[in-house]
C-alpha cells in the first residue's frame, strides 16, 4: 500500500501541494486528474523523492521512503516518466535492464534472475521481437513501452506513471492501459497514474483523485468523481456526463456552444 500522509511541498515560497493525503491499495490503479498546474507532475516527484518535502510523509508498507536508501527506494517503488530519458546507444534489452539495478551488487554483474525479470518484461510488454534494436530507431510509442517494460522489470510492488500515454497513437494508449490494468491485479501493484484524457480515466482506472490548488478535491470510483458536480468547476469549462454505451463507466464529453 501507498500512504501519502499529510504532504506539503514548496516552489521557492510557493506553496504547490499543501496537507495533501492520499493511499492507494495493493492491486489498484488510481488516476490524478486535474487541470495544468493542479500539482499532478509536482505531487509524482515528490513521492519519488524528486522534491523534498516541508512536512508530512510518502510510506510503502509502513516504511518511510525518506528513510531509504536510492536503492532500496527504488525496490519499492518503479517510475514511468512523462518525458522519454533512454539512452540512444542501448538497446531496448539493456535500457529494461536498467530496471534490475537496485539489486545489483558493489560489482554490478547481471545474474540469470535479472535477464529472466527483464525477458518476462519484454513479453509482457510485448516487445521481445526488437529486444537487440537500439531504443533510438524506435517509435514515440515503442520507447514508451520500454519504460514501462523497465519499470515491470524492476519488480516494486508501487508503480507511478506521469502522462504514461502523452503523445501515443490509440493502440499504444490501449496496450499500456490495459497492461497496467492487468498487472495491478495479477501482481497486487499499486499503481498511480496521472492522465488527462478523462475517458481513458474512466475505462481503466477503479479509483480517482481529482486534485486543484495543491489539494485532492474529490476521491473516489469514476462515477463519483466524473461528475458534474466536479469537473465543471475544477476544469472552468462546460461538460457533459453521458452513460458509457458498453461500460457500466461515465462518458465525458465537452459542450461546445455553436457559434
Amino acid at each position: 500500500m501507498l500512504n501519502i500522509h499529510s504532504i506539503t511541498v514548496n516552489y521557492g515560497e510557493t506553496e504547490i501541494l499543501k496537507n495533501l493525503s492520499l493511499k492507494i491499495q495493493a492491486g489498484e490503479v488510481v488516476s490524478l486528474i486535474g487541470p495544468n498546474g493542479a500539482g499532478k507532475t509536482t505531487l509524482m516527484r515528490a513521492i519519488s523523492g524528486v522534491l523534498p518535502l516541508q512536512s508530512g510523509s510518502v510510506e510503502i508498507d509502513n516504511d518511510d521512503l525518506a528513510t531509504m536508501s536510492i536503492s532500496d527506494r527504488a525496490r519499492l517503488l518503479a517510475v514511468v516518466p512523462q518525458a522519454r530519458r533512454l539512452p540512444p546507444e542501448y538497446s531496448v534489452r539493456q535500457a529494461v535492464l536498467m530496471g534490475r539495478t537496485p539489486y545489483l551488487g558493489w560489482l554490478g554483474n547481471l545474474s540469470k534472475h535479472d535477464y529472466d525479470r527483464a525477458n518476462w518484461a519484454l513479453e509482457r510488454t510485448q516487445i521481445s521481437e526488437f529486444a537487440e534494436r537500439r531504443v533510438d530507431k524506435l517509435s514515440g510509442g515503442e520507447q514508451q513501452l520500454v519504460l514501462v517494460a523497465r519499470a515491470l522489470a524492476q519488480d516494486s510492488p508501487v508503480v507511478l506513471l506521469d502522462e504514461p500515454t502523452a503523445h501515443l497513437d490509440l493502440r499504444h494508449q490501449a496496450t499500456i492501459l490495459d497492461l497496467v490494468h492487468d498487472l495491478a491485479r495479477e501482481r497486487g501493484l499499486a499503481v498511480l497514474m496521472s492522465l488527462h484524457d478523462l475517458n481513458l480515466v474512466s475505462l481503466f482506472s477503479d479509483n480517482i483523485a481529482l486534485l486543484g490548488e495543491g489539494r485532492i478535491l474529490a476521491f473516489g470510483s469514476p462515477n463519483e468523481v466524473l461528475s458534474p458536480k466536479y469537473l465543471s468547476d475544477v476544469y472552468q469549462v462546460p461538460l457533459d456526463i453521458l452513460p458509457h454505451p458498453y461500460r457500466d463507466v461515465p462518458l465525458v464529453l465537452l459542450n461546445g456552444h455553436d457559434d
